[in-house]
């Protein structure tokens, strides 16, 4: 895809999207985390319906050490890989409260050293709660930017390579938002939206699926 099209394809997301941002609930940086740790392999509807009872009793680190694994647990348990997820946040609050005073920390290298952050979390972080122009690359980002053609990439960070240099720096803000979004509602796995798709005509996707 050549660049002049890859900005008419985020200028019409920027158009469609008004309102480009995550669909997890979440008050602060810390519920934010949490969040997102929850939300690998599970949707955000499935997390922010375990984190509202959780967050109501517990929405900082202390408190949700203070719970224990059981009890932690028994609030998450409706999300999938529960018991690792419950086991990574007690060590991330215990790691917070040791070494950031409580606090999510604004860096990428301390957030990837806290159990169960990887890249893509420690970017949605960083974007969504303290606005840095970062890009996480999830499967629907990963599919929308392989699919379309925009930013081609073998893996997750191929693509997000691919993007830090392709996007130009006053759409990196929103860039991850348009797209995961797209990807969750237009540009879906199985069977593509393709003719409610507001960049149809810009796509290099060749099998394009329109309804009967």
């Amino acid at each position: 895809m050549k660049q002049k099209t890859r900005i008419e394809v985020l200028e019409r997301l920027q158009k469609h999207i008004e309102d480009p941002t995550t669909e997890l609930v979440y008050h602060s940086s810390f519920e934010l985390l949490i969040a997102v740790l929850l939300s690998a392999q599970a949707t955000d509807v499935s997390v922010n319906k375990a984190t509202k009872p959780l967050f109501a009793v517990a929405n900082t680190p202390e408190s949700i050490l203070a719970l224990g694994l059981e009890q932690l647990k028994g609030y998450i348990r409706t999300i999938g890989l529960y018991n690792s997820k419950a086991e990574n946040i007690l060590k991330t609050c215990q790691i917070l409260i040791d070494k950031h005073q409580s606090e999510v920390p604004e860096n990428f290298d301390a957030l990837v050293a806290l159990p169960g952050v990887g890249r893509k979390t420690a970017n949605v972080v960083l974007n969504t709660a303290f606005g840095w122009p970062t890009i996480a690359v999830d499967t629907h980002i990963f599919r929308v930017c392989n699919r379309t053609g925009f930013a081609p990439g073998k893996n997750v960070e191929a693509v997000e390579a691919h993007l830090l240099k392709v996007v130009p720096d006053e759409y990196k803000i929103n860039c991850h938002h348009w797209f995961i979004l797209h990807g969750r509602y237009t540009c879906i796995a199985r069977k593509p939206r393709c003719g409610a798709c507001v960049i149809e005509d810009l796509c290099d996707f060749k099998e394009k699926v329109y309804p009967e």
